[in-house]
């Protein structure tokens, strides 16, 4: 199995599922597959697969966040709003089938499942990207790039002694000892995985290049506070 390969949700989950949020998996048939990818957003192959996220949905108290195999819709509307918290089987599906980011990874071929987790509403100066390099932490990111949290200062080097921690403790069961994991960092001090993505491939975030010497921690990088210009300032337009 590849880094690809295993950074989908269904390959890392049962390595890593008492780190992360309880998820069920729907097998999506081809034709499934197919009609994600075009948007569809009614017919009976859609119906099909309502029906089939119906049970592990109500099963579930409260509303749901659903994504597939590497890919959540984060470019809706609906997550912007929402957070992504969907409570029916029809709003679920027809969340996916209006991202662009879901449809494309469905016309690729890197669909093969829609994941089910319970919705957390998560605070979004917990959230954070690991870098890990030959099994080790090697850099960590705020996730949000919305506005410098002064009140991260305080605390950045906690989070980051809790995250190289982390990456320690569960570095063994990592059959990629290279790639990109995204975390949020509880009130109660532990941390869970949402996401992981193969090296190379994803946003660097505030690290802003791959190209960087990995081999040296570099700490945790938040966003700078706004710079603040004094004295006699003159704008022209």
């Amino acid at each position: 199995m590849n880094t690809v390969d295993f950074c989908r949700t269904q390959n890392w989950y049962p390595v890593l599922a008492d780190y992360t949020f309880l998820t069920t998996f729907i097998k999506l048939k081809p034709e499934e597959v197919q009609a994600l990818a075009s948007g569809l957003q009614k017919g009976s192959i859609v119906n099909a697969v309502i029906e089939r996220l119906r049970h592990p949905m109500d099963a579930i108290f409260g509303n749901c966040f659903v994504s597939v195999d590497m890919a959540a819709p984060t470019d809706t509307e609906r997550f912007k709003g929402k957070r992504g918290a969907v409570h029916s089987p029809e709003s679920a599906w027809r969340y996916l089938a209006e991202s662009p980011k879901i449809r494309a990874a469905a016309a690729n071929n890197e669909v093969a499942n829609i994941c089910i987790r319970p919705f957390r509403r998560m605070n979004q100066t917990r959230e954070f990207r690991l870098f890990i390099n030959d099994g080790k932490l090697s850099a960590m990111s705020q996730y949000w790039l919305l506005r410098h949290f002064r009140r991260l200062e305080g605390v950045k080097d906690e989070f980051w002694r809790k995250a190289e921690q982390f990456v320690k403790n569960i570095s063994w069961r990592l059959p990629e000892k290279q790639l990109v994991m995204d975390i949020y960092c509880t009130s109660d001090d532990n941390i869970l995985i949402v996401d992981l993505n193969p090296w190379g491939q994803c946003d660097p975030k505030l690290l802003h290049t791959w190209e960087r010497d990995w081999e040296t921690p570099t700490g945790i990088v938040l966003m700078p506070p706004p710079t603040t210009i004094s004295g006699n300032v003159n704008v022209s337009f």
